[in-house]
């Protein structure tokens, strides 16, 4: 039997966010696979845990040729835990590869679920949350950066990025060309620690609050795509089904793609072209 992949979230901030099942497995795993290893003794001291385990370092720099060894953890029949510095493994830290590889040997794998910088910053940023994406880190470059920015530029749903706080103006500044200075955004800093900060505003006005400098770790969230404007004048809506008419698309079908468009009710559309023709 193959040992069991185990994903655990580390706390973003407060060791006491911890969940009770991150330290029962701290201190029965045979195998951690930590990015930090100095930062794991950390916090299995602050929460009162003495691993038993091998600890092995996993980080972006090793984490392709590490995975193999895992692997064979696995396969050999031991747990092995994997825990980034904060947040989730695989989401914008080490992790994704070694699941790739539980999967495909067929690994059982298990999550330990906690806190995670993404959510909380979501639901504290004051934007929308029935429907967001996570974006992870922009890019470095200046150029690749605006380019993937533009790409999001119609993206209705609430972002969420990381950043670091270095970049963290430069960034800003980009997004207000992109998305448009009055796009709604909140920069949540140092999450769930002593000093966390939420600062909401225009991405105009939060470029121009970070242009001097921000410390510590970011997570940024930005309001998505505000709906087009649809036409609502019978005139306009009329004319748009005359103009599909023109082109050879059937009355019935021009009139149905003209409301579906507009967010407008087809019988509002019909007696408008109606009225028009009168």
């Amino acid at each position: 039997m193959t040992g069991t992949l185990l994903l655990a979230a580390a706390p973003i901030g407060r060791p006491q966010d911890a969940s009770e099942r991150l330290r029962a497995a701290l201190a029965d795993v045979p195998v951690i696979a930590a990015e930090d290893t100095r930062r794991l003794r950390r916090l299995a001291g602050d929460l009162g845990v003495e691993p038993v385990a091998r600890v092995v370092s996993y980080h972006d720099q090793n984490e392709r040729t590490r995975a193999a060894g895992l692997m064979e953890e696995l396969l050999a029949g031991r747990d092995v835990l994997v825990i980034t510095d904060a947040g989730m493994p695989g989401v914008s830290d080490p992790g994704y590869r070694l699941v790739r590889a539980a999967v495909a040997a067929g690994v059982p794998i298990s999550v330990l679920p906690g806190p995670s910088a993404v959510t909380t910053a979501l639901v504290v940023s004051g934007l929308p949350t029935d429907r967001f994406c996570f974006e992870g880190f922009p890019p470095r470059k200046p150029g690749e950066r605006a380019r993937r920015l533009a790409a999001l530029a119609a993206e209705p749903r609430t972002m969420v990025f990381f950043e670091s706080p270095r970049r963290l103006p430069a960034t800003l500044a980009a997004m207000a060309d992109a998305f448009g200075a009055d796009r709604p955004a909140a920069v949540c800093r140092e999450l769930t620690k002593t000093y966390e900060e939420v600062r909401r505003g225009t991405l105009g006005e939060l470029a121009a609050w970070a242009k001097d400098g921000v410390l510590g770790e970011i997570t940024l969230v930005v309001g998505g795509a505000p709906e087009p404007a649809g036409l609502t004048e019978p005139a306009d809506l009329a004319a748009a089904v005359a103009a599909l008419e023109e082109a050879g698309t059937p009355r019935k079908q021009a009139i149905a793609e003209v409301a579906k468009a507009n967010g407008a009710p087809k019988r509002a559309v019909y007696d408008a072209v109606v009225k028009a023709r009168k």
